[in-house]
Formats: C-alpha cells, sequence, structure tokens
C-alpha cells in the first residue's frame, strides 16, 4: 500500500472494436488480471484518448483493467465525430461497454474531464460503481470553462495570447464561438491549425514547471484534433447537462469511498472546484499535493494516484 512508482508497461490481454451506432464504433482493451477487480479508466479532454501508460496506474496482479477512447477520440471511429456526441451518449457508452465484457459493479479512475465522466456516470449508475478515484476536478461549471478561456491568461499570459492571436479583436470577445466555427471547418487547412493551437494552449498551462514533452503530445494530429474539437463541442453546450448538476446530485454517492487528488496550483482545473466537490462529498478522502499543477504525471501527482489504486485494494478487499 506504500507502493509510489508506477507499474512495469504491460500489454493488453484483450482489445476490440464495439459498435455503438451506425455512425460511432469504440476502441477497448484490457489488461492485468481477467480475474481481478475491473477498474475502469476514464481520459480526460474530452477527447484525449488514452496512452498505454495509463495501465501503470494498476496493479496487473490485482485489477482487471480496462481502458477504453470515448466517441471521438483516440482510437475510437469517426475522429473528432461530434454528432450523437453528448454526455448521455457517452454514460450509455460506459454501459455498454460493461455490459458487453460481463462487468457487473467496477472501481472508477478518471482524471480532468476523466473526473466528470466519473461522476455523471457514478450518479447515473451508483449501483455499477465501487468506488472512485478521481484527479484534478473539473465540474464543467460556466465559470470553470469561462476561467480556461480567460482566466488563464493571469497565470500564462504568454500562452493565453499564442492562442488568442490567430482571432480577430472582435472574436476575442467570443473565444469559444471563433474556436468551434475554425474546429468544425470541414476544411484540414482551417480546422488542423486551430486543433494545433488549442491543443498547445492546453499542454503549455497543465503542469506547474514548463513541460515541452506535455506540449509537443497535445499537439500531435490525433490528440489535437479530438481534444480541441471534443472541448469546443462540450463547452459550447454546456456538457449537455443542468449547471451545477454533477454537484447537486453528488448525494447518490455519499455512500461510496472516493480519494480526490488535487494539484495545489493546477491552472486548467483550479483547486476550488476540488474542495467544492470535497465538501459536498464528507466520505471523499481528499489529498492536495503541494508541488503540482493539472498533469497526472506531475510526480507528486503520479505517485499520490498510484498509492490510491493501492488504498483501494485493500478497501476493497475488506469488502468483498
Amino acid at each position: 500500500m506504500n507502493r509510489t512508482e508506477l507499474y512495469p508497461a504491460i500489454e493488453p490481454t484483450h482489445h476490440g472494436m464495439l459498435p455503438l451506432d451506425a455512425r460511432h464504433t469504440l476502441y477497448w482493451e484490457q489488461s492485468g488480471n481477467a480475474n481481478g477487480i475491473p477498474v475502469l479508466f476514464l481520459h480526460g479532454g474530452p477527447g484525449a484518448g488514452s496512452t498505454p501508460n495509463h495501465r501503470r496506474f494498476f496493479d496487473p496482479a490485482y485489477y482487471r483493467i480496462v481502458i477504453y477512447d470515448q466517441r471521438g477520440a483516440g482510437r475510437s471511429t469517426p475522429l473528432g465525430e461530434i454528432q450523437d456526441n453528448t454526455t448521455p451518449h457517452l454514460i450509455q457508452d460506459i454501459e455498454t461497454l460493461r455490459q458487453h465484457l460481463g462487468i457487473e459493479q467496477w472501481l472508477i479512475f478518471g482524471g480532468s474531464w476523466g473526473s466528470t465522466l466519473a461522476l455523471a456516470y457514478g450518479e447515473a449508475h451508483p449501483s455499477r460503481c465501487l468506488g472512485f478515484v478521481l484527479r484534478g476536478i473539473f465540474l464543467c461549471r460556466n465559470s470553470e470553462i469561462d476561467w480556461f478561456l480567460y482566466g488563464l491568461h493571469h497565470f500564462f499570459p504568454e500562452a493565453w495570447h499564442d492562442f488568442v492571436a490567430p482571432l480577430s479583436a472582435s472574436e476575442r470577445n467570443d473565444i469559444l464561438s471563433a474556436y468551434y466555427r475554425r474546429l468544425m471547418d470541414p476544411d484540414p487547412a482551417v480546422h488542423m491549425p486551430a486543433a494545433r493551437a488549442w491543443g498547445r494552449y492546453e499542454g503549455s498551462c497543465s503542469t506547474l514547471l514548463p513541460s515541452p514533452e506535455t506540449v509537443e503530445y497535445f499537439t500531435g494530429d490525433t490528440i489535437a484534433l479530438g481534444l480541441a474539437r471534443m472541448e469546443a463541442h462540450y463547452f459550447m453546450h454546456g456538457i449537455f447537462l443542468p449547471e451545477n448538476a454533477l454537484l447537486d446530485n453528488i448525494h447518490t454517492l455519499h455512500d461510496h469511498p472516493a480519494i480526490i487528488v488535487q494539484g495545489r496550483y493546477d491552472a486548467v482545473c483550479p483547486i476550488v472546484s476540488a474542495d467544492d466537490l470535497h465538501r459536498a462529498w464528507p466520505r471523499a478522502e481528499y489529498t492536495v499535493i503541494e508541488d503540482a499543477g493539472h498533469s497526472a504525471w506531475e510526480p507528486g501527482i503520479r505517485a499520490a494516484l498510484v498509492q490510491a489504486t493501492e488504498k483501494f485494494k485493500v478497501v476493497l478487499g475488506a469488502a468483498r
């Protein structure tokens, strides 16, 4: 339970493409112990997709590790597709995947947008959740979206000025709409520069100290297009949930164990949201990493997330 290092790299034991409807197909994979406690990894964004390193937060001898790419993201197809892509669709996709894999209940692990989707899914299907590991809390309130688009200027002015440089003076009064128009343009000569600019902005603001590797990852074509299109789409539509819905319904999860991990200097998803969630969910264990920003790969956050999955081995073992 004192482990803080990521587990060694492993390969999936099973993977596949699961048809969701006439348009969308979902990439999924399993690794670890086929007879172990199921854990579902929910990636961020929306639209960022998953990576092989995400398997490494979990003990493969104990957990049945399920990772997938949400519709419109990563290896799911079609990439960047906004049609039939809403939070209720994503919640149903998790249920479709759970049923496809024959899983009754699972531990839910998600950071940033993954924490948003974890809460939305848990509140819709609390009986299917064994508990939650949540990082970099994003409740998708209007204030949080405005902060991402405008407030980050106070801490990352250089990145913000680069972000808005392609926009006219009038467009900067509504950054989201201006980027939305560009990102949804069918011409790659229009939408790809916008996607890379969006990804560069988010990547530049995601770590406490500058990380060229993070920026490079966020500006790769697949990540940038999925991330920028999906974020703009969900932000334009208020994530397809009523304002403050996640906190208003958190009482449905009060009996569930949870561990919240938050970087003190998370600029992308400021700590106030994690604090609000913890105050609304007294049972949730709350850990603030004093020398970290937003990224799951910040050393202190990475260590705390591994410790959380180790702790759940004891919690879930006792429950069973």
